[in-house]
C-alpha cells in the first residue's frame, strides 16, 4: 500500500499501463470538502502538472472576492491514485491552492496550512515527523429525510437495525435481529448486518492506496469503523479524504447512506474521529519514556497540556458543527473532561495500552469528522508546540470513570471541560488564537469565524426545535 508513483515521469507510465482517460484534480475547502475538476489525459501536459491549473476561487465558500478570483490548483503528483467508482478509467490527483496575487501557497487552503505546521515544527527544532492516526466513525442508514422551513422542520433516519424497525413490515419479513441503543459493539451476524459493506468498503480503500487492517460494528445501532495505519501528518489528512469518500461512495453504491455526522441518533452514540498523535526526530519517538506513567516524556504531557490549555479555541476548529456538541455529553464515550488517562476512555486524552517506544503516543477523543482534518490536525499539533514551549501540564491523571462525577464533583475537582456549545468554542478562538498565529494567518482565523457565525451558529440559533415545542408550546 502507499504511493502508486512518485514523480511525473512515472505518473505518464502508470496511466499508460492503466488507460487513463481521465485526470481528477481535488483540493480541499475550510469546511473539509473534496472539490474536483477532470481533464482529459491528453490535456494534461508535463508543464501543467509542474506549474498548475487555474480555477476559480470566488465560488468555493469564504475563499477569494471576485475581483481576485483566480487560483492556481498545483497538483502533488506523488498522491495519485485511480479512482474506483468512475465508469471510465481516471486518475485522481490531490493538490494544493496556489495564490497569485501573494506569490505563496494559499493562506486559506487547509492542506498548505498543514504543510506551514510542519515547516514550524522543525524551525522550534523540537521534531522532524509528526504522526498522526486518526479514527473516524461513520453511521450507514437506508434512509434519510429532512426539512428546514418557515413552519416546519425535521430529520429522519431510518436502519434495519434500529430499535424503531422491530415492527416494520418488510417485503421477505422482519428477521428481528437488532443491535438495540447502544449494543452495538462486536456483535456478528445477522446481528450486524454491515459485514459485507464494510468488507468492500476495506477492499477498495486497499486499492486506492490506504493500509487497512480491521473493521468492525460499533457501539450505535448502523454504526461503523474501519482502521487504518497512522501516516505523516498530510498522509494522515490525505488519508481521511480518501476514507470518506470510499465510505460515501460503496454505501452509495449498494443503495444506503453513509455519514460522518457526530450526532444523527438521540441516546445512542456519535461518531468521533479519535486521534493519535506522536512527534519523532532522528527516528526516535519524543513522547516515548520509560518507567513514566504510561511511558509518556514530559514533552508529551506538555504537549498535552498545550492542548487542554487551548481546548476551546482547538475545539472551534476540530469540532466545528453545532451538532458537534450534542456528541460531547457525558455517557456516550466522548468525552469532554479535560484529563488525561492510561487506557480509559472516558478522559479527553487517552493513553493506548502498548508496550515499548513505537506504541506510546496520546490519543485525543474529543475531535470529530465534521472537521477539516488537515485544519484540525495542525491545530492539535500548534497547540501542543505552544505547550512544550510553556511547560503546560495538564489536570491527571485520572482512572476513575469520569462519566460518572455529576457537575459539582467536576467543579470541586477544577477539572476543565470542553466548551459545551459551538459559540463557546468560537469565542475561545476569537480570544485565543496567538499560538495558532505561526502558521493561521490572520485573514484565515477572521474568515473562519466570521464563516461559522453565519453559515453554523446564528441559523442554529434562530430556529425552533421539536423539543423547544415539546417543552414549551403549553407554558
Amino acid at each position: 500500500m502507499g504511493k502508486f508513483v512518485n514523480n511525473i515521469d512515472e505518473f505518464y507510465k502508470y496511466c499508460k499501463e492503466n488507460e487513463v482517460e481521465f485526470v481528477d484534480f481535488r483540493f480541499t475547502d475550510i469546511k473539509g470538502a473534496w472539490h474536483h475538476i477532470s481533464y482529459r489525459m491528453s490535456a494534461v501536459t508535463p508543464e501543467m502538472l509542474d506549474a498548475g491549473l487555474p480555477f476559480d476561487g470566488s465560488s468555493i465558500d469564504a475563499w477569494q472576492p471576485i475581483n481576485q478570483s483566480d487560483m492556481i490548483l498545483k497538483p502533488d503528483v506523488p498522491t495519485a491514485f485511480l479512482d474506483p467508482f468512475t465508469a471510465d478509467s481516471t486518475i485522481i490527483v490531490i493538490c494544493d491552492v496556489y495564490d497569485i496575487y501573494k506569490g505563496q501557497m494559499y493562506e486559506k487552503c487547509p492542506r498548505s496550512i498543514a504543510k506551514k505546521s510542519l515547516e514550524y515544527l522543525e524551525e522550534m527544532n523540537i521534531g522532524d515527523v509528526a504522526y498522526f492516526g486518526p479514527e473516524n466513525e461513520f453511521f450507514i442508514f437506508d434512509d434519510v429525510k429532512f426539512r428546514d422551513d418557515v413552519n416546519s422542520a425535521y430529520f429522519r433516519v431510518d436502519t434495519e437495525e434500529g430499535q424503531w424497525s422491530s415492527d416494520t413490515a418488510y417485503e421477505n419479513g422482519n428477521m428481528g435481529h437488532r443491535p438495540g441503543t447502544k449494543g452495538g459493539y462486536f456483535p456478528v451476524m445477522p446481528t450486524d448486518s454491515m459485514v459485507d459493506l464494510r468488507a468492500e468498503m476495506m477492499l477498495i480503500m486497499e486499492e486506492v492506496g490506504l493500509e487497512v487492517m480491521l473493521g468492525h460494528h460499533e457501539v450505535a445501532q448502523g454504526q461503523g469503523e474501519i482502521g487504518i495505519k497512522f501516516g505523516t501528518m498530510i498522509e494522515a489528512a490525505d488519508n481521511v479524504q480518501k476514507y470518506k469518500y470510499v465510505v460515501k461512495m460503496v454505501a452509495h453504491l449498494n443503495g444506503k447512506t453513509a455519514t460522518f455526522m457526530p450526532k444523527p441518533l438521540l441516546g445512542d452514540n456519535g461518531n468521533g474521529m479519535h486521534v493519535h498523535q506522536s512527534i519523532w526526530k532522528d527516528g526516535k519517538n519524543l513522547f516515548y519514556k520509560q518507567g513514566e506513567y504510561a511511558n509518556l516524556s514530559d514533552m508529551a504531557i506538555h504537549y498535552l497540556g498545550g492542548i487542554f490549555k487551548h481546548a476551546k479555541a482547538v475545539a472551534a476548529i476540530t469540532n466545528p458543527s453545532t451538532n458537534s456538541y450534542k456528541r460531547l455529553v457525558p455517557g456516550f464515550e466522548a468525552p469532554s473532561i479535560l484529563t488525561y488517562s492510561s487506557q480509559n476512555r472516558s478522559a479527553a486524552c487517552r493513553i493506548p495500552y502498548g508496550a515499548g517506544e513505537m506504541a506510546t503516543r496520546i490519543e485525543t477523543r474529543f475531535p470529530d469528522s465534521t472537521a477539516c482534518p488537515y485544519l484540525a490536525f495542525a491545530a492539535l499539533m500548534m497547540a501542543g508546540l505552544d505547550g512544550i514551549r510553556n511547560k503546560y501540564v495538564p489536570v491527571g491523571p485520572m482512572n476513575e470513570d469520569l462519566f460518572e462525577l455529576s457537575l459539582d464533583e467536576i467543579r470541586e475537582k477544577n477539572i476543565p471541560q470542553m466548551p459545551h456549545t459551538l459559540r463557546e468554542a468560537m469565542e475561545g478562538l476569537i480570544a485565543d488564537n496567538e499560538f495558532l498565529r505561526p502558521v493561521f494567518s490572520q485573514d484565515f482565523i477572521d474568515t473562519y469565524q466570521h464563516y461559522m457565525f453565519e453559515r453554523q451558529i446564528w441559523p442554529d440559533e434562530a430556529r425552533p426545535t421539536a423539543f423547544e415545542f415539546m417543552s414549551t408550546y403549553s407554558c
